[in-house]
């Protein structure tokens, strides 16, 4: 019987992804599920959907109190965070370079590191040099794995990844897949795990 999976779908520009990134390795191993990582982009959706950004950017209040939340959601998991100066942030390349190794055994700590450049570090996750150093970090080919990154297959599939996803009925992120069952929001996350590893 093969392993329980579940997919993750996930925009770096997401603030809820972040916390979701940090814990859903460590939680999916406790129950024995595999994590099928999904990188997309939620601009696309949004703007097939008549918005022209975040939902929360639509209603100021909303976008106030989702910072807030944020703050109280990672200070009650002890994760770091910092409000970004610029919302939403542009994710094209490390969106690429995740699906292009989305099956790699780094791929848990890259996304979790792109994340905290994102919301702790408050830097352009979008940046060739950023993307060099953290690959670096992490012993990858940088250069190799950005060229690959700016492909035109690579950026080709990104879309088709997107599409295929709003085509599933995805709507905002982190979203998880069990089967053909769509779990979304952060906290739905061990909802989606124990469906997976309950579907043995």
């Amino acid at each position: 019987m093969n392993d329980p999976v579940v997919e993750y779908w996930f925009d770096f520009a997401s603030p809820y992804s972040y916390p979701c990134t940090a814990h859903i390795d460590t939680l999916a191993r406790l129950r024995g599920v595999r994590v099928l990582w999904r990188p997309m982009l939620l601009g696309p959706i949004f703007r097939a959907a008549g918005w022209q950004g975040s939902p929360f950017l639509q209603q100021p209040a909303r976008f106030a109190w989702m910072w807030t939340d944020l703050a109280r959601q990672c200070a009650r998991h002890a994760l770091p965070w910092r409000k970004p100066s610029t919302f939403p942030r542009s994710s094209l390349l490390p969106a690429r370079i995740a699906l292009a190794h989305c099956d790699a055994p780094w791929i848990a700590v890259f996304c979790t590191r792109v994340f905290e450049l994102n919301f702790v570090q408050d830097a352009d996750i979008d940046d060739v040099a950023a993307m060099h150093r953290l690959l670096g970090e992490l012993g990858q080919p940088a250069d190799e794995l950005i060229a690959h990154a700016q492909s035109p297959e690579v950026k080709q599939a990104l879309r088709a990844q997107t599409e295929y996803g709003a085509q599933r009925g995805l709507f905002g992120a982190p979203s998880f897949f069990v089967g053909d069952a769509l779990y979304w929001g952060n906290e739905q996350l061990e909802d989606a795990l124990d469906a997976a590893a309950y579907a043995r």
